[in-house]
């Protein structure tokens, strides 16, 4: 287990954030890309902070789902904004990816490299990019790059093509590369092993919607979504998937979707989304002396990694205990506890981990649980079930809730666990200022 890290020098302060508001995939948000997203959330963040535009030294920006003629997404946005001036990268870490532009952001200013930061995250499931197969690509791309082909180069190349039947543009799938199952499948292994229920899912999927919807009531995100004009002018103020009325009679009535005696189903698995997040980050010195009131700065974070073959979406099992014990807590200790839901299975299987001595012994090398998790302080507005998924925004998007939350409510901690394809998991530990 890592020891308590040495606190820095400098600390890098949470000063706000903003995003859009999110959407299910191919809704209202369908024109919009993901560079047209972060510029919507980065510009709005600007704006409301009032912050002087000159003084930006850094965007630091997350996303899953590239497009291919732009990838440096976060380059992007500042060239869109008029930000010539400001170094900006961009960076993949799957679902986890805002919470890694966050970090990196806080390092930097940890470092004394920059003192006023922009970090976050988009994606467009919308305007995924739909890729030849690479049969296509090998035959047809030396001859139509060399330059000096013939009719017949084309011809011959045409027939390397042959049988026609597995030339056909795929849709782009949630699948690991090293295992070749979809993220869902590898959740119902999960679900099995676990002795996670269809009933305990479809629970927890009500939860989510019934407490996301309490936050919206409450006016909780209304300080944190900014509204998208639409072309025509339309405005998309609020999220559009919550779900004030369901209940757990409605979605046991749905069939589940990556396995046909299985218990994952769309309302207890998080929706295809698009959405943007910005966080807006500062030394505490530059935050003191601009007249900002920070409102959180991060205690510490963790990155593990798991075999995918194994249990794909457990990481923050592993990465939350690792975030306490740099932050020198125990679970008992976080005021708050907010982890994004993948699904209704992944989420209440890290629970269980969470609660067991044997995982605790087998994967930790501790004797004890690492602890349970008080249900009131657990995902106090819902999270990615009801409120949605934009791959690369989650990370930002929970950074700016629990800021908030712990700057209204006057609680002092929050710990986030992030699950990612790939094997990954992260977290962080919150403290307010």
């Amino acid at each position: 287990m890592s020891k308590k890290q040495a606190s820095p020098p400098r600390r890098a302060v949470i000063v706000g954030g903003v995003r859009t508001p999110f959407v299910k995939a191919f809704q209202e948000l369908l024109k919009l890309d993901t560079i047209g997203l972060g510029k919507i959330a980065v510009s709005a963040l600007i704006e409301k902070y009032h912050l002087d535009r000159a003084k930006l030294e850094g965007v630091v920006w997350g996303g899953v789902i590239f497009p291919g003629g732009a990838p440096n997404v976060g380059r992007e946005i500042a060239l869109d904004l008029g930000l010539h001036h400001v170094e900006a990268m961009t960076c993949s870490r799957a679902c986890a990816s805002s919470l890694q532009a966050v970090t990196i952001a806080a390092a930097m200013i940890e470092r004394g490299d920059a003192d006023i930061v922009i970090a976050g995250g988009s994606d467009s499931t919308s305007n995924a990019e739909i890729k030849l197969p690479q049969k296509v690509v090998h035959a047809l791309a030396p001859v139509t790059m060399g330059g000096k082909s013939g009719a017949m180069d084309y011809f011959q190349a045409l027939a390397q093509l042959a049988p026609f039947t597995d030339i056909l543009p795929q849709a782009p799938a949630v699948a690991e590369r090293s295992t070749g199952e979809k993220m869902g499948e590898a959740c119902e292994r999960m679900a099995t092993r676990n002795e996670i229920s269809r009933e305990d899912q479809d629970a927890f999927a009500v939860r989510s919607h019934h407490r996301a919807a309490a936050a919206v009531a409450a006016d909780r995100f209304l300080d944190e979504i900014t509204p998208v004009t639409l072309p025509g002018g339309k405005k998309v103020f609020a999220d559009t998937m919550i779900r004030a009325d369901t209940s757990v009679d409605k979605i046991a009535k749905l069939r589940p979707v990556f396995a046909r005696k299985g218990t994952l189903t769309a309302a207890n698995s998080s929706p295809l989304t698009d959405g943007a997040a910005a966080v807006l980050m500062m030394s505490e010195e530059a935050a003191r002396a601009l007249g900002y009131t920070p409102k959180a700065a991060l205690r510490s974070w963790a990155y593990v990694g798991v075999d995918p073959a194994d249990q794909l979406l457990m990481g923050p099992a592993l990465a939350m205990p690792k975030a306490l014990a740099r932050a020198g807590m125990s679970l008992k200790d976080a005021d708050l506890v907010d982890m994004h839901e993948a699904f209704a299975a992944q989420v209440l299987s890290v629970v269980k981990m969470l609660g067991s001595a044997a995982f605790a012994k087998a994967r930790l090398g501790q004797d004890q649980a690492v602890g349970e998790i008080d249900m009131d302080r657990f995902n106090v507005h819902g999270g990615s079930i009801a409120i949605g998924h934009p791959f690369g925004a989650t990370g930002a998007r929970m950074i700016t809730t629990m800021a908030n939350e712990l700057h209204l409510t006057g609680k002092q901690t929050a710990l986030l666990g992030i699950c990612a394809a790939g094997g990954l998991g992260g977290a962080a530990v919150l403290e307010a200022i």
